[in-house]
């Protein structure tokens, strides 16, 4: 897999994300043989962070932006827009293809 590829499996009607908000979600973590490796729905817990300032991956930074609350996008990263070379923890092997499932729960930007 070369580039980001961005699919949205529920189209959300609330507001879109924009580069620094806040934002939280639901997700899944998939390796690319199925494995999954992070889930905040078996954690218990939505997951937030700032949008588009290199706080997490960039297939999150570039495929999150835009997305609407309320909506579910399906990201399959490519392992230079993930971790690139770097192994994460056990789960996550060097050079590894990514895919997400991802809820956007909600967007906090400067107005609110």
């Amino acid at each position: 897999m070369s580039e980001l590829q961005i699919e949205d499996v529920i189209e959300g009607e609330g507001k879109a994300a924009v580069k620094g908000a806040l934002i939280t979600t639901h997700y899944r973590g998939w390796l690319a043989d199925g494995t999954q490796f992070d889930s905040s729905h078996d954690r218990g817990q939505a997951f937030q962070c700032v949008i588009g300032t290199g706080r997490v991956i960039k297939g999150w930074d570039q495929g999150i932006i835009g997305m609407k609350v309320g909506g579910k996008r399906r990201l399959q990263v490519p392992a230079h827009l993930a971790y690139g070379e770097r192994q994460i923890g056990n789960m996550i092997p060097p050079n590894s293809d990514l895919t997400f499932e991802i809820e956007l729960l909600e967007v906090l930007t400067r107005d609110d």
